[in-house]
């Protein structure tokens, strides 16, 4: 009986996620379509704070955003299996590959709907001059989603550039701790909403876990403290544009 590759399963969550991070990181370095739509990700979210959007139109946003990334990614790995299997031209592997690319082309028609709904209506273009950082202080959960998103692409971003230098040069071995930034980024927003120290200190409590688990988990003293400022930095970069409030 043939012995099963164990190289190819996972083995538990936290390997599964992190193979996963592996995957996105591999996209956002090879992909160039995919850095394309995470800056313009990046551009929209910021855009977002200076709208009077409900819930449900932010929701629809940040699918919208999400959306067309994925289609990337799953465009990026039938590509991938149909060039391990077929070295030469073949009809049905074209085939695969231009259903996957227009899997992608229908995403991007949904977010250009979508963002022209919600960007270019003539409400929200009469009143944006007058009302485009007082949004931003009423809404504080829309902020400190809209923080965490950019945080999240930060950290793919990082992590994708961290990948390309290793290539580079494969004695750098510096890769910032994703989930450290995310944790100490999700205790800045609960602080900077909530502004209660009570639930600010089992926040953080919970954030020096994660980060200790980090450390723990063959990482160096300097990528969890990378994390641990990352994070924080870009959300209160978000908030601090209450600070001109007009």
């Amino acid at each position: 009986m043939k012995k099963k590759d164990e190289r190819l399963y996972n083995h538990n969550f936290i390997e599964a996620c992190n193979n996963a991070v592996n995957g996105i990181v591999y996209s956002a370095t090879t992909q160039s379509n995919i850095k394309k739509q995470l800056i313009i990700g990046v551009i929209v979210m910021i855009l977002s704070l200076f709208y009077n959007f409900t819930t449900a139109e932010f929701l629809c946003l940040t699918f919208a955003v999400f959306f067309v990334i994925f289609a990337e990614m799953i465009n990026t790995a039938i590509e991938t299996v149909v060039d391990l299997y077929v070295d030469v031209y073949h009809p049905k592997a074209k085939i695969a590959k231009d259903v996957a690319a227009g899997a992608v082309v229908l995403a991007a028609c949904n977010d250009i709907v979508v963002a022209y709904f919600l960007f270019f209506r003539e409400t929200e273009l009469a009143h944006l001059g007058q009302s485009v950082f007082s949004q931003m202080i009423s809404s504080p959960t829309h902020m400190a989603f809209v923080a965490i998103i950019l945080t999240v692409i930060g950290i793919i971003a990082v992590k994708a550039a961290s990948s390309y230098r290793k290539q580079k040069n494969p004695k750098y071995n510096f890769v910032p701790s994703g989930q450290t930034a995310l944790a100490f980024a999700i205790l800045t927003a609960i602080w900077l909403n909530t502004q209660d120290p009570v639930v600010f200190c089992l926040s953080l409590a919970l954030s020096i876990l994660v980060a200790g688990n980090r450390l723990n988990d063959t990482r160096n003293f300097g990528e969890v403290v990378f994390g641990a400022f990352m994070g924080p930095l870009i959300v209160i970069l978000v908030y601090g544009l209450t600070i001109f409030k007009i």
